[in-house]
């Protein structure tokens, strides 16, 4: 009862009306009390975030041997940022060329025995080489083998179509050994690769989360880099206050930055699905190029209600707005004189204007520019 009675005792003070004797109307420049008819507004509290930003994390395990840079510095795409110890896979690269260059080896011997077995093929070699200038070979070649031939005793063709394939098979193998090394050794290159993180486009580093010598496993982050040139407003909307949103309009939008900062935001991206608890979507507003603050930063973003009326609401100029103790307070011309007023705002509407809550009628005339004394 007491909060009441307060409440009741402070009410006729925002309507209060004080004279201030001072120069003429004519001295003064006013602008007319207008009346605005527009749908309700919600404010929601917001983050400011990078228009870009990936967390980057070990993909091989090791030492860390080479940090780029702090907080904030700046690199282009493809700069050097991190480095991880690389001296196992060095040793390992080696050995693995060493084996590439056996297998090539082994294949180029297989290739020659190949061409031997086609042109000269082991059927007609023999182990051990007669005397009598070579009649008891040319007697086996040229009676034995056809008589044990005809007799079933023998099968040349199979036995030639058996040393042929033999030589494939060797053959094959190799090719299978030296691609097998090959392979390897593509392998060992791509870890190289990932031994050495560079910047994936034009930014900063926002987080560093190691230093020089710490040993780290694959999936540990390392930095977070961003790309900080263009700012975005990130925040859960409601799902009830989603379909006054479209891609690409802009809303009013305050950054808690240099005592606030009023701009215009457009809405960049809405998405598709709500969270399942919170029940809001996330939806990003972009902000103007060169806007104050950074990453972090508190704001705050104005969006239409579609589920209420439009309702009229009295708007003066945000400039004519000054600070007397708590409440603000605005000058009117009453007869010709100026007199002070105790206003309730609502929300600024990003074009330099206020709405008044209370304190104001509609048809006063405000008081924007005091005679210079």
């Amino acid at each position: 009862m007491r909060v009441f009675k307060s409440f009741l005792f402070l009410a006729p003070a925002l309507m209060l009306a004080v004279t201030v004797p001072q120069a003429g109307a004519a001295e003064y420049k006013t602008v007319k009390v207008k009346v605005s008819t527009a749908g309700n507004t919600v404010t929601l509290g917001g983050t400011v975030v990078p228009y870009k930003e990936v967390t980057l994390s070990a993909q091989i395990p090791g030492q860390i041997k080479f940090i780029g840079g702090q907080e904030g510095d700046s690199f282009k795409s493809g700069a050097k940022l991190v480095t991880i110890d690389d001296d196992d896979l060095q040793a390992r690269r080696r050995s693995a060329v060493a084996q590439i260059l056996a297998a090539q080896a082994a294949l180029n011997n297989a290739n020659v025995q190949y061409s031997s077995e086609m042109i000269n093929p082991s059927i007609n070699r023999q182990q051990n080489t007669t005397s009598g200038f070579g009649m008891p070979q040319m007697f086996d070649k040229m009676f034995t083998r056809p008589f044990a031939s005809s007799m079933g005793q023998a099968k040349p063709g199979i036995q030639r179509y058996a040393d042929v394939q033999r030589q494939i098979n060797v053959v094959n193998q190799a090719r299978s050994a030296l691609m097998s090394a090959q392979a390897r050794l593509e392998e060992i290159d791509v870890s190289l690769r990932d031994a050495t993180l560079t910047a994936p486009f034009d930014g900063v580093i926002v987080a560093k989360k190691i230093e020089v010598g710490d040993s780290v496993q694959p999936g540990k982050p390392l930095l977070v880099f961003a790309y900080v040139d263009f700012l975005r407003i990130q925040s859960e909307v409601p799902v009830r206050l989603v379909s006054g949103l479209k891609k690409g309009m802009f809303v009013p939008a305050r950054i808690d930055a240099g005592g606030g900062v009023n701009v215009k935001a457009r809405v960049a991206q809405i998405f598709p699905i709500a969270d399942k608890t919170r029940h809001t979507v996330t939806v990003k507003f972009d902000l103007p190029k060169g806007v104050p603050g950074g990453p972090g930063m508190y704001s705050e973003i104005i969006i239409p209600d579609p589920t209420n009326r439009a309702t009229p609401a009295l708007v003066i100029p945000q400039a004519a707005i000054s600070m007397r103790g708590p409440l603000p307070s605005i000058r009117v011309l009453v007869n010709g004189k100026p007199s002070i007023r105790l206003i309730r705002v609502g929300t600024p509407d990003g074009n330099g204007n206020v709405t008044v809550l209370s304190g104001l009628k509609g048809d006063e005339d405000v008081i924007i520019d005091a005679p210079k004394s």
